[in-house]
């Protein structure tokens, strides 16, 4: 109960908690973009709306951001406010491996410790105060905020791909579970200490006091190795399933043309070819594949045994092109732009199947490996006599 019933409830307690976030954020950026130009009508007609710009102070719980044009105060009680990883580089490939650390969950009394000139995401209810605009949010719908580094056009998808434990057991039900486990062995020790016909029972409560190390101890440390790995990697499949269900955000159902808030014309084009720009990286994949003589070979991304033609994401031309032109890059830096070796559709449908296929496998071996080390030990305490 103690060391596995409790975690692993905990663990679908985070993992639903990082869907939510991720939820939240991806529809936010469904949402207008406040500017400069925006900004009389958001005043007169009050709605939902993201932001960015630097940090530039706090001043009673209120955080200040500046863009280019326009300055806005965010109303930081009751927000939900985050710290995303440093990027990795400045380009969009660099910053796209989903192994790394999850957002940072900060209290909102603690962004006047940030740097200044560190860059902000707001998402949320806009209200009119005192004859200017304002973002505060609600009980229901707080604000979302995010502090981030790097470009503008890369905080989509890093923010899509670290929104997740690295390990989802070890979450913040774990540690105190851990420790009502320990305490409960103790005393379940301590109780038949002097009692010899229970002398098995406190031998078993001794050996279950150490069980979350048991894992860590050969034989089975090469069972947990496996674990780690393969549980590492299914991570990577669900990043790179919600990273291809991004532009299904925006033309769902079946890949229509749609128009992103500030107006654009946006979509995914057909090619059953490589297009050579992709090849010459100046279009970037969705799915990294950072090895360009792969790419000149057209060999699918990781985890993909075969390639059913190309779909490219981006701006489109008001009016019809050459079929061989390539989309755009959206103004909208939130807008997915990209190339997705086949239909996302069915290419997150087989991540999602992987990730669940290692995930189980995962587990199994983690069990093997507790199990193999219980029996080990079982085998010495016999043969030395204790049971």
């Amino acid at each position: 109960m103690w060391y596995g019933l409790i975690p692993i409830l905990g663990a679908f307690i985070s993992r639903h908690r990082w869907r939510v976030f991720r939820r939240r954020f991806n529809d936010l950026c469904l949402k207008p973009l406040l500017d400069y130009a925006s900004y009389p009508h958001a005043l007169d007609y009050s709605g939902v709306y993201r932001f960015t710009g630097g940090f530039e102070s706090t001043d009673n719980h209120i955080l200040w951001i500046r863009n280019e044009t326009l300055t806005m105060p965010i109303i930081l009680k009751g927000a939900e406010t985050y710290l995303l990883p440093m990027a990795e580089g400045e380009e969009l490939m660099e910053s796209l491996d989903p192994s790394g650390e999850a957002p940072e969950k900060i209290r909102w009394d603690r962004v006047s410790s940030l740097t200044e000139g560190v860059k902000v995401f707001v998402g949320g209810k806009t209200v009119r105060q005192e004859d200017r605009l304002v973002f505060r949010g609600t009980k229901e719908s707080p604000l979302l905020i995010i502090f981030y580094d790097g470009k503008d056009r890369s905080l989509t998808i890093r923010t899509i791909r670290a929104g997740r434990n690295k390990n989802e057991y070890w979450n913040p039900i774990t540690p105190y579970s851990f420790i009502a486990g320990v305490f409960s062995q103790l005393m379940v020790a301590m109780y038949y200490l002097s009692r010899p016909i229970f002398r098995f029972t406190v031998i078993a409560a001794g050996i279950a006091l150490f069980t979350p190390l048991l894992p860590l101890f050969p034989p089975g440390v090469i069972c947990t190795l496996l674990y780690q790995r393969l549980w590492r990697q299914a991570r990577i499949f669900r990043a790179y399933r919600d990273i291809l269900q991004l532009p299904l955000n925006y033309t769902a159902p079946k890949l229509q043309d749609c128009r992103l808030p500030n107006g654009e014309r946006y979509g995914g084009v057909y090619y059953d070819d490589l297009p050579a720009d992709i090849v010459d990286l100046q279009i970037p994949m969705l799915i990294p594949n950072k090895n360009k003589k792969e790419l000149k070979t057209k060999a699918p991304p990781q985890g993909l045994s075969q390639k059913e033609g190309w779909y490219v994401f981006g701006s489109l031309p008001e009016e019809p092109r050459s079929p061989m032109s390539l989309p755009q890059e959206p103004l909208d830096p939130f807008a997915p732009f990209g190339a997705v070796p086949g239909n996302p559709e069915t290419l997150a449908r087989r991540y999602t199947q992987k990730a669940y296929l290692l995930e189980i496998c995962s587990w199994f071996l983690l069990i093997a490996g507790l199990g193999l080390n219980l029996f080990f030990i079982m085998t010495i305490l016999s043969i030395i006599g204790l049971c």
